[in-house]
This record gives C-alpha cells, structure tokens and sequence, in this order.
C-alpha cells in the first residue's frame, strides 16, 4: 500500500513540475512587451517604402506579433522614425512621441534618421533624430533593407525581455 501511494506522489510530483511555470511578474510582462510590438507608423522618405514591404507578405512582420501599425500614438509603444527629420518636423515627431503611452521606444530607421543622411549639410535638416527622442535602436542603411528593420525589431525584443542584461552590457559588465 505504501509503495503505491508513494508512486502516485512521485508521478503527481513530475506532473507538477511539467504543468507549474514560476517566475516573477516583471519577467512576464516584459515577455510580453517584447512579443507585442504596436509601432505607429512616422514614415517620412524613402525608407517608410522598406518599412511598407516589412508589413508586407514576402517579409511578414507579422509572424513575429508586430502586425499592428497604428495610426494614433495613443495605442502605439513603438515609434518607427523612418526617414529624414526636418527641423518644421521635430516639434510634430515631440508631440507624436508624447502622446504614446508608457513604456515606448523609439527605432531611428535609415542613414537620415540616424545621423542626418546626405542631407546633413543643409540649414533645414536635424542630423539625427536622437536630437528630438531618445532612440532605442538604431538601422543603418540609405533605405535600409526590410531585413534590417526586422532584425532592429528583434534586437529591441531583446532589450525589452532582458532590461538587466542590456544595462549591463552597455556599461560594458
């Protein structure tokens, strides 16, 4: 009789340990953060067409939870700048990323958003966008491929899931 109700404890003992997942809160809604991307859309040159085909069924952004591009950035947590920013745009890009709600980050997409392109010379240009929002990752790239973007997108994934992992290794750690 003991011998069976001792076997019956192990087998609900490793049923338990199958079905029973334990973590903390933090590291749950960060997974999910991470896996739920709601980018709002801020194309403003020729990289926001590479953006476009990212969405697209040959490069299915999707497939990863991104699907969703927003139109208002008060459903947003991810503002995709693709494309030049000029300085009669930067207060409209401030304004945008104000009205997203917290947490939101910033993906600076292309040569001209990341440091101002070929077009940094000139008198109406912001050589990067950083100057107007913090920037979470950057694309390079004049456009950048939609495989950039998708890859910028799971490198943010990355930073999201794991906060501690990438302050430690931005402080070198």
């Amino acid at each position: 009789m003991d011998v069976t109700k001792e076997k019956e404890l192990r087998e609900a003992e490793a049923m338990i340990e199958k079905n029973v997942l334990v973590t903390s809160i933090d590291k749950v809604l960060n997974w999910a953060r991470g896996h739920s991307f709601w980018p709002v859309t801020f194309g403003l040159a020729c990289c926001a067409i590479e953006m476009m085909a990212a969405g697209g069924p040959r490069y299915d952004i999707s497939r990863f939870g991104y699907e969703v591009f927003r139109a208002s950035p008060r459903q947003a947590d991810v503002m995709i700048v693709a494309g030049t920013v000029t300085r009669k745009m930067a207060p409209l890009l401030r304004r945008i990323y104000d009205q997203m709600p917290e947490p939101k980050w910033v993906i600076a997409m292309g040569s001209c958003a990341n440091a101002g392109g070929p077009f940094v010379d000139s008198y109406s240009m912001i050589p990067g966008v950083d100057k107007v929002v913090p920037v979470d990752v950057y694309i390079p790239g004049c456009p950048p491929r939609p495989e950039s973007l998708i890859f910028g997108l799971l490198q943010l994934q990355q930073k999201v899931s794991n906060p501690a992992k990438v302050r430690l290794l931005k402080h070198g750690k």
